[in-house]
């Protein structure tokens, strides 16, 4: 067998790109994009080796084989068992009711994708009519788990516009069970909290700093700086585009060995890195030394008073789980 014909077989395959990254996900392999396609959205890629060519859009093939995952819709998520809600891609130019029940397919990367609208039972009309008349869902009977969740994700969104505080669905998932039951007092009393502990955060991490920066003398404070800016110019007068290029990808390996991805990076005037990367649904945005990756600044709350400075970006990842796991994420930075 000639083995320059394997290698230079090519195929035609359907695949999704969801607009971040330079990659496509298969079944069982991850290929390189050659170039990113105009928009998000299916398309038909010509494979060779392990790059992929986009060449037209398509349609989006049967999804029967993968993974069904069900829940109730809101605000293009779907919540599903444990109070999760994820992010839906591709979903219908008809968006779902609020509260309508769907049903979702787990792509190989991760993604969930819009498969269909499942049938409706008296519960969903009553949970929306609860929320239209502002009253709890301690009374309303044959409402599943999902759907209280939902119901309660959106009087958080509510109150969070009425204080004006954002969330993420990790840091309040803890507290669905009550909000659902209590109603907009629990969830304006939860936004407070949020906003009172990132308040409490903010603070601390500022005395932190004030009290690093009274313990050293200024002049060697100076000279770290100086050293440290001096040395990220001569690598980047160097070869500045490989510079750009070693960094990205560094951060892009560190992260996906945590079971992360990288979504964008950027060279900050200190020679500092920051890096905005995606990891158990969510989105985050970190500061770290653009040489150890030691982190700077985690962008989530790390104690009282934070450490951000014992952990790196790729043990970041492992904090930020375990962080989700015990329900005590408080997320400091939001894109």
């Amino acid at each position: 067998m000639d083995y320059r014909k394997f290698l230079g077989k090519e195929e035609a395959l359907v695949l999704p790109w969801f607009g971040e990254g330079n990659t496509v996900e298969t079944r069982d392999r991850r290929l390189k994009l050659a170039q990113r396609p105009a928009a998000p959205g299916w398309f038909t890629f010509t494979v060779k080796g392990r790059q992929a060519t986009p060449k037209a859009a398509a349609e989006a093939p049967p999804l029967d084989a993968l993974p069904a995952v069900r829940g109730h819709f809101l605000s293009g998520r779907l919540v599903r068992d444990g109070g999760i809600a994820e992010d839906l891609v591709f979903p219908p130019a008809d968006e779902p009711a609020r509260f309508a029940p769907v049903k979702a397919r787990r792509w190989h990367s991760g993604e969930l994708l819009f498969d269909s609208v499942e049938f409706e039972t008296d519960a969903e009309n009553a949970v929306r009519e609860a929320l239209a008349e502002d009253r709890p869902l301690a009374q309303v009977k044959g409402a599943g788990a999902t759907l209280r969740a939902a119901f309660a994700y959106a009087v958080l969104e509510a109150a969070g516009r009425r204080v004006n505080v954002q969330f993420a669905p990790l840091e309040v998932r803890a507290h669905l069970a009550e909000v659902a039951e209590r109603g907009a007092a629990a969830a304006e009393q939860l936004m407070r909290a949020l906003h009172a502990e990132r308040e409490q955060a903010r603070r601390e991490m500022a005395e932190l700093e004030r009290r690093r920066a009274a313990a050293i003398a200024a002049e060697e404070l100076r000279l770290n700086r100086e050293r440290r800016a001096e040395e990220a110019r001569k690598v980047q007068r160097d070869d500045p585009r490989r510079w750009r290029e070693y960094v990205n990808e560094k951060a892009e390996a560190a992260l996906e060995a945590a079971g992360a991805r990288l979504e964008q990076s950027r060279v900050l005037g200190t020679g500092d890195l920051e890096v905005i990367f995606r990891f158990m649904g969510q989105r985050f945005i970190s500061v770290v030394n653009a040489v150890t990756f030691r982190v700077i600044d985690s962008g989530i709350c790390l104690g009282h008073p934070p450490r951000d400075d014992l952990v790196t970006l790729e043990s970041l990842c492992a904090v930020i789980k375990e962080a989700i796991d015990t329900d005590r994420l408080v997320i400091l930075r939001h894109a």
